[in-house]
This record gives structure tokens, C-alpha cells and sequence, in this order.
């Protein structure tokens, strides 16, 4: 077997907390063989498989007593450029961030909105991951998955990942798939997503009239290392919980107690308020209990100071939902998968 199988691994490097839960045994994937021969040892050594990529939406609430089996292949290729629409696709173990800087090199419009987002191409697909107006399913062209269950290789059209808000058939179904690489359909002409207005004001505030893809990346980038902690020097997953999707009764409830409310309405009448203004206006914005903390500068992230375990992060979490439901009537749903 080509891959490396190691026994008792810390995972602090490999999730973007900095969780120090160790792995029963841990190795890395490079190519498709590496996947199938690793999935064989495990079935033969009877053994659960954990599959990470950045690690950077999973929180660690202890030890993981499987193989931890990290996705780290890595290629990006062209397949198509009729001179206006590019197929692109990357390897599930590419990082996500330099993927998209890649694009943009190359002179390719569609995943600069999603700049600085941590984790992997492979990670990208399983939550639809999505920021300032832009989202995995508006520029996807498709994936190729491994079935586990029967070791076939499946290719993924867009109706048949069933994306939804931070959802995929792929997170419905865990353990299912293993997502291989990922194709995305990008644009030399495509216009740009400017609907945010931040990222409007920024690009006013340069001086810009006529941005281009990359300077739309570069506002955002911008705009996130200023609200957002970097996981290389303070423990994160980004956003913590989804922005929850309301009736409009609630939420009008809700505005008639607090006018400031930040809410959106949704074409089937609901309407999604921001999570993070629910967190702060209960007063848990910078909070610190030990380790574990809410960041002083944006309370949708939760963070560990250096010695926080991953129990005491879901402690923290828990507590949060638990003052949100009372004081407003709102489920707020965590983002990271727990382990």
C-alpha cells in the first residue's frame, strides 16, 4: 500500500480549532488507489473511517478512535474554454483559497466572492459553502464521488447534489461519498456578484468603478480579515451557526421587540435573520469561559484561546443556542460537523 498508516496522531495540525484529539490511526490520501487501498485496510482491520480535508468545519470532542483518513490529493486542469466559459477542475485535497487565486491568474470570474474561505475543494461541495451573494451551486459543473458503499465512481450533476442553504445530499448522507474532485464553470466575461454592500462601499472607498474579478477578491479578503480570525493564529472554524430561516410571523414578532433586526425575506415567505446579531444582542459577543470564546469582533465565531477542548467549545455553543431560543423563539443550527 502506497500510503503511509500511522497510529496514535494528534490532529491539532489537521483541524482549523486546534483541537488536540488524536486519532486512532491517520493517514493521507494522494490519489484515487490511495482512497480505495485505505478503505480496504480499514474494512479489513475492522476499523470506522473518518475522511477530513482542511479540517476547518469539525469540531473534535474527543478522541477518534478510526482511521482518520485525510483527502490531500492535488491537481487543477482545464477541460474546456470556448473563450468565454471555462470548465475547471481541481482535486478534492486543493486548498480552497489558493484554488480560487488560481482562477483568478488565469483571468476566470465566478469564485472570487468566496475568497479567504478556509478548507479544501472537496470540503466546498459538502455544505455548499457560500458568502457575500455567491454560493458552490451557482458556479458548479459537476463532481466526481466515490460510492463506499460499493466502491463505484459516481459523476454528480447539479440537480443530484440537491444544494441547499449550507446543505448537500452529500451532508445529508455522511459516510456515503467520498468526494474525489470538483469541477466548476467560470466565466472571461461572466458579471461580477456586487450585491453586498460592503463590498460596494469598499470598492468606492479605492476608488474603483469598473472592478474587476480580482478586485472584487481582493475587497473581500479585505473586508473577512478584518471581521474574521485567522485559524493560523487563533483557533476557528469561521461561522459557527447557519443564519436561521424563520416564519414571517416570528420574525415580525421579533422586529416589533428589536426594530434593528437584521433579517432577509425568502421567496417562499420566510425570512433569515442573521445569526450573528441574535448572538451579539444577547450579550455574548466576546465572551470568554477559559479557553473557549466568542470573538470580540464578530460574534457569529467561536474560537479557543490555546487550550480549549472541543467538549468545552460545544459547551459554549450549547449555551448559546440555549439563551437564543429563549430570549427570541430562534433555533439557531451549528455549522461544523461534531465528532
Amino acid at each position: 500500500m502506497s500510503a503511509k498508516v500511522e497510529s496514535q496522531v494528534s490532529l491539532k495540525p489537521y483541524n482549523s480549532f486546534g483541537i488536540d484529539a488524536e486519532a486512532l490511526h491517520f493517514a493521507q490520501a494522494r490519489s484515487d488507489d490511495d482512497v480505495r487501498q485505505l478503505l480496504a485496510y480499514a474494512a479489513s482491520e475492522d476499523l470506522p473511517v473518518l475522511v477530513i480535508g482542511g479540517g476547518s468545519n469539525l469540531l473534535l470532542t474527543r478522541d477518534v478512535t478510526a482511521l482518520v483518513l485525510r483527502m490531500n490529493s492535488s491537481g487543477i486542469r482545464v477541460l474546456s474554454d470556448d473563450g468565454e466559459r471555462v470548465v475547471v477542475e481541481a482535486e478534492a485535497g486543493e486548498p480552497w483559497h489558493p484554488f480560487v487565486q488560481w482562477t483568478l491568474e488565469h483571468g476566470l470570474a465566478g469564485l472570487e466572492n468566496l475568497s479567504l474561505i478556509p478548507g479544501t475543494v472537496g470540503a466546498a461541495p459538502m455544505q455548499n459553502i457560500g458568502a457575500y451573494g455567491v454560493e458552490i451551486k451557482d458556479v458548479f459543473a459537476g463532481l466526481t464521488a466515490l460510492d463506499r458503499q460499493t466502491g463505484d465512481l459516481h459523476e454528480f450533476s447539479l440537480e443530484e447534489c440537491e444544494f441547499a442553504y449550507r446543505d448537500s445530499h452529500f451532508k445529508r448522507n455522511p459516510g456515503r461519498w467520498i468526494i474525489l474532485r470538483v469541477r466548476f464553470a467560470l466565466s472571461r466575461v461572466g458579471a461580477l456578484h456586487l450585491d453586498y454592500g460592503p463590498v460596494r462601499q469598499r470598492l468606492a472607498d479605492q476608488g474603483i468603478t469598473q472592478p474587476t474579478a480580482r478586485d472584487v477578491s481582493e475587497a473581500i479578503c479585505s473586508i473577512r480579515a478584518e471581521k474574521l480570525p485567522d485559524p493560523a493564529t487563533l483557533g476557528n472554524a469561521g461561522s459557527f451557526f447557519k443564519n436561521p430561516v424563520v416564519s414571517a410571523e416570528l420574525a415580525q414578532c421579533i422586529r416589533d421587540q428589536h426594530p434593528g433586526v437584521v433579517a432577509y425575506p425568502q421567496a417562499d415567505g420566510r425570512v433569515k435573520l442573521a445569526a450573528g446579531w441574535l448572538i451579539e444582542q444577547a450579550g455574548w459577543k466576546g465572551y470568554r469561559d477559559g479557553d473557549a470564546g466568542v470573538h470580540r469582533m464578530q460574534a457569529l465565531v467561536l474560537v479557543n484561546y490555546g487550550q480549549a477542548t472541543g467538549e468545552q467549545v460545544h459547551e459554549l455553543a450549547q449555551k448559546i443556542q440555549g439563551d437564543v431560543l429563549e430570549r427570541f423563539g430562534v433555533e439557531l443550527e451549528m455549522e461544523p460537523n461534531l465528532y
